[in-house]
């Protein structure tokens, strides 16, 4: 999404919602296991229960795995709205990166993209990036 965004094993890749299975996959391991523990933090979530629960070993790798799913699923939808908008790559490439390291502003710097950029739908071969998907 950021090294190569118009290489089309990228598209395809990005283009399928199916990428964030593997973290997904690797939280239902851990979570599911210890599923009456998981659940007794998160039902009533309460600052210190949820601080306890990320501050064990099953916590902390459930919480990674469950950061990873969501970043490349925002990550996903960053890369794919601005690839319909017409944003430039360099202009999305630090938004993704921002989106890696700390998701929540990365999406708003690309909400706020969003909000200042004019909308040019982008085309590529005759394909525009909403028949990609």
């Amino acid at each position: 999404m950021i090294l190569a965004p118009g290489w089309s094993v990228t598209r395809r890749i990005i283009g399928s919602p199916l990428i964030v299975v593997p973290p997904m996959l690797v939280y239902a391991a851990l979570v599911l296991p210890q599923f009456a523990t998981v659940f007794a933090a998160v039902a009533s979530p309460e600052l210190l229960g949820v601080a306890a629960l990320l501050g064990t070993p099953l916590g902390a790798a459930a919480g990674w795995a469950h950061f990873i799913a969501f970043d490349l699923f925002v990550g996903r939808f960053i890369y794919l709205d601005s690839r319909e908008r017409g944003i430039h790559p360099l202009v999305a490439a630090p938004v993704l990166v921002l989106t890696i390291l700390l998701a929540p502003l990365g999406l708003l710097a690309h909400l706020l993209l969003r909000a200042v950029l004019p909308h040019r739908r982008l085309q590529q071969g005759g394909l525009t990036a909403t028949q990609l998907q």
